[in-house]
């Protein structure tokens, strides 16, 4: 097998898509569009891959880093002239050279290994990935002879009446011999309707000068998706959320509803976990096995452990550990630790803080900026309360204490293991081990006075 190198075409401002944010830029499944692109051929090992750049340049090198090379393109003369670029890079090198679109995020890497086991059998100059389309308008024509060889690729503005009824079109991407490339890109002109340097006329000049040219027609159609405005965006996402769902659900996931529940392209899940509708995972999240998610849950980066229940909640940098529950209505925030067994109740916000195993946290709470130990029963309404409106200050329960209800604990303090607060408590201070902490006002009953109150009037 000869080497392989792969150009990826990410230029483009996107004009169409409307936006400040440049085309290849935009996310589909919490990816962009040119990463997804990458991503695929990066799995194809090639010697070397070069993303082609102009727009946004230094946005596009910042978002893929050191996975590529990079060529600049100034002006956007048309897709020849942006392979051009490459000409320092690439033009002295023998092999292959898949040449590919950065908003075609739906290509994977299968097909463009069918693509370079066609090229390489065929012995071609260039074979151009296609694809039949039910509605071909705004592609380019795939043009051949009776016998089937390919002609030309006509340009939607270039086409005759008879050419734009063919329905086979031109998906973007192509294999070329590398040296035949660049020695054809030196020939190519811009006498057409667009004005453009056109990377399909190299297909033409090869053939005239004897070079085999083919096409390998993609099984899937949807595969061939350019995204140029935001409705294609949007058919880009539902199309790649499919293939993520049902990535999954052969994995061992079950879904109550696949079609209402988004997934980001890096999220991780184990077997035997269920989904329910509307639940939304983001990011780097991983989620272990027998773990349960309940409609319109959102876990962002965040890591589940096995066997852990979450209840409608939001988790987002966090982690829960084994056989723990959060939720219904708890907000994880960054930082949050949550050990095994530990339950987070309905309307619990944590951040920033460690819980010990068993801890139980019921309803009504916030936790920020603590540690708490092992077997620890935080009661109604009680709040961390960690900030002095200019620093934040550490908070740390020791193992088997208890926290009364509607307790306020004033950082910096340490409660030490098998200590309590009284209900109602403002502590200020550390408690010692087996000691009750009570910091509220002794009640006084005022018999009678009640009456003067307007609500008993």
């Amino acid at each position: 097998m000869s080497n392989r190198y792969a150009v990826i075409l990410a230029a483009g401002k996107g004009t169409r898509m409307k936006s400040k944010l440049y085309k290849v830029l935009h996310p589909v499944c919490g990816k962009a569009m040119v990463d997804h692109v990458l991503t695929q051929v990066e799995a194809m090992k090639p010697t070397q891959i070069i993303t082609i750049v102009g727009h946004g340049a230094e946005l596009v090198k910042e978002r893929l880093g050191s996975r590529s090379d990079y060529a600049l393109q100034a002006e956007q003369l048309g897709t020849g002239h942006a392979v051009l670029q490459a000409k320092d890079l690439l033009a002295n090198q023998s092999g292959t050279t898949v040449v590919l679109s950065g908003d075609t995020p739906l290509l994977t890497s299968a097909t463009l290994e069918q693509l370079f086991a066609f090229h390489e059998e065929k012995q071609a100059a260039v074979t151009v990935l296609t694809a039949q389309a039910n509605d071909p308008t705004g592609y380019g024509r795939i043009i051949r002879d009776e016998q089937g060889n390919v002609m030309k690729i006509v340009e939607q503005k270039d086409a005759t009446s008879q050419e734009a009824a063919v329905k086979e079109i031109n998906t973007g991407t192509y294999c070329f011999d590398n040296a035949l490339l660049f020695d054809a890109l030196g020939q190519i002109t811009t006498d057409n309707a667009q004005g453009e340097y056109y990377l399909t006329d190299v297909l033409e000049i090869l053939q005239k000068a004897g070079h085999t040219v083919t096409a390998y027609q993609m099984a899937d159609f949807d595969e061939s998706l350019g995204v140029n405005d935001r409705v294609a965006l949007a058919q880009a996402n539902q199309l790649m959320q499919a293939r993520i769902n049902r990535k999954h659900m052969l994995n061992g996931v079950s879904f109550m509803d696949a079609a209402s529940t988004y997934i980001e392209a890096d999220v991780e899940i184990g077997s035997d976990t269920v989904i329910e509708a509307g639940v939304v995972l983001r990011g780097k999240t991983k989620i272990g096995e027998d773990c349960y998610i309940t409609a319109h849950s959102e876990i962002v980066d965040s890591v589940i452990e096995d066997h852990v229940t979450i209840k409608q909640s939001v988790v987002e940098e966090s982690i829960v550990r084994k056989f723990a529950d959060v939720g219904p209505f708890a907000h994880l925030r960054p930082q949050a630790d949550i050990g095994e067994k530990v339950h987070i109740g309905n309307f619990v916000e944590v951040k920033k803080a460690s819980i010990g195993e068993g801890t139980k946290v019921g309803h009504l709470t916030y936790v920020g900026d603590a540690t708490l130990g092992k077997e620890i029963n935080v009661g109604c309404g009680t709040v961390f309360v960690n900030y002095d409106g200019k620093n934040k200050h550490h908070t740390v329960i020791g193992d088997h204490s208890f926290i009364g209800s509607g307790t306020n604990i004033v950082a910096p303090v340490t409660m030490a293991p098998n200590s309590a607060t009284a209900a109602g408590s403002t502590i200020t201070e550390d408690i010692s081990e087996h000691t009750l902490a009570i910091a509220r006002a002794r009640q006084v009953n005022k018999l009678d006075l009640a009456k003067k109150i307007p609500y008993f009037e």
